[in-house]
């Protein structure tokens, strides 16, 4: 039995709880939150764990195995490193650390006591991502061309990081998990449209080896809640819209043959349109999946696909898009390895 401490009761955190409770080999045995509210709130529904304000009671607890970590970015480096210290498991919330050299500190500290880093990247565990991964690296898709997203609606205004830091993650994560081809620059623009210091829109540009592109609108400002994700290849091509309820994932016999005449030299382009196919998707609840391969890595010693280095990539992304954002858009470079 893997016993677990949850440090962050907020948004996220219940769900988080819901399902490592849900989850065989593994217990919850504390909650932390700085909230009163938020710890009552943990109180009225599960009345036999232990509650406190003070994370380190949690990862220096001797009865703890494991520390979840759903808290501000801006504290994940300070708890993550006092629990990989104590000799504790840590899950935890995307992204991994405010700069790569924080993710970089964590791993080493990870690797050298053989504990397991896992970041919480959600969407891997989705039908969906799944199915995609699935159909691109059984080059069903066949060459591929573009990646484009649209993640908008009109949310919640983070008071510490701006809608890239807050959005985008999941788009990073997501192509780092879907592609072999590597990011090589990044583009970035966006505004503040309130003086907060936080950009509420954002456009982002990754350029993948290979001539993949990849371009994704960041926006809590949208009258509506869009999470659509195209993907175009050379054979085929789909959408995934994650708020549709019965065809999520769209599969397109779409697409262009180029060609040249006898005795003409002008490129010719004929279109070609086929089927739509909208497969069955798993509906198990992502987090849940997630939960359960928490479990399988810390029991089995496995290195999770989400691990402390897939959250370097992403967070290394991250620095990039800032570092445009402030200069206008300029393209930077990324090492990602």
């Amino acid at each position: 039995m893997i016993n677990v401490g949850v440090i962050g009761f907020g948004y996220w955190g219940p769900n988080v709880v819901r399902n490592m409770m849900a989850t065989p080999g593994i217990r919850v045995q504390m909650v932390c939150d700085q909230d009163s509210k938020n710890l009552s709130r943990a109180k009225g529904i599960y009345s036999r764990l232990r509650l406190t304000t003070d994370y380190k009671e949690v990862t220096d607890s001797s009865s703890i195995d494991a520390v979840a970590i759903v808290t501000p970015v801006s504290t994940h480096y300070e708890i993550a490193k006092r629990a990989l210290m104590k000799g504790k498991h840590i899950f935890i919330e995307k992204p991994l650390a405010r700069t790569s050299k924080e993710a970089e500190d964590l791993i080493r500290m990870a690797e050298a006591k053989k504990l397991v880093i896992m970041v919480d990247h959600t969407f891997l565990f989705t039908g969906a991502v799944g199915k995609i991964k699935e159909l691109i690296d059984a080059n069903v898709l066949g060459d591929l061309y573009y990646y484009d997203s649209t993640r908008i609606s009109l949310g919640l205004f983070q008071n510490y990081v701006n809608v890239i830091w807050d959005l985008a993650p999941h788009d990073f994560y997501i192509i780092d998990y879907l592609f072999k081809n590597k990011p090589h620059k990044v583009s970035a623009t966006g505004l503040d449209h309130f003086n907060r210091g936080h950009e509420n829109i954002a456009y982002i540009t990754i350029y993948l080896k290979g001539g993949l592109i990849a371009h994704i609108n960041a926006n809590w400002l949208s009258p509506v809640k869009v999470r659509n994700i195209l993907i175009g290849g050379q054979k085929k091509m789909l959408i995934w819209d994650d708020l549709e309820v019965d065809e999520r994932l769209k599969i397109y016999d779409k697409g262009i043959t180029l060609g040249e005449k006898e005795g003409i030299y002008k490129m010719l382009v004929d279109y070609r349109s086929g089927d739509m196919v909208s497969p069955k998707l798993d509906s198990t609840e992502a987090l849940k999946k997630e939960m359960v391969y928490f479990h399988e890595c810390i029991t089995t010693k496995k290195e999770p696909f989400n691990d402390g280095h897939a959250g370097l990539r992403v967070v290394k992304l991250l620095e990039a898009a800032s570092q445009s954002l402030k200069q206008d858009g300029r393209h930077v470079n990324v090492n990602i390895g």
